[in-house]
């Protein structure tokens, strides 16, 4: 197994470790750490494995850090509609 995808499965391990703390003011910030750590990651995945598994890392980790991209995509939703309703 090459190192990326150690680094992957680690990553996937503390993420649900950090999920089952009981505070909830300590899963943003946390969840943000993940992130920054996890974008080299997926970056190196992608370089050692190729797209198609880059992919598939990335929508693990979407599933991991569901609340993060919901909201972004919320935020997307909300500028396209300013977005349209200027034009």
């Amino acid at each position: 197994m090459s190192l990326s995808l150690i680094l992957v499965c680690l990553w996937a391990v503390v993420a649900n470790v950090g999920a089952m703390v009981p505070s909830k003011r300590y899963h943003w910030p946390f969840a943000w750490v993940l992130i920054g750590v996890g974008i080299p990651i997926l970056g190196l995945v992608v370089y050692q494995h190729g797209p198609w598994l880059g992919l598939i890392v990335l929508a693990a980790a979407m599933s991991i850090l569901r609340w993060p991209v919901i909201y972004l995509l919320r935020r997307i939703r909300k500028l396209v509609r300013v977005h349209d309703a200027d034009a």
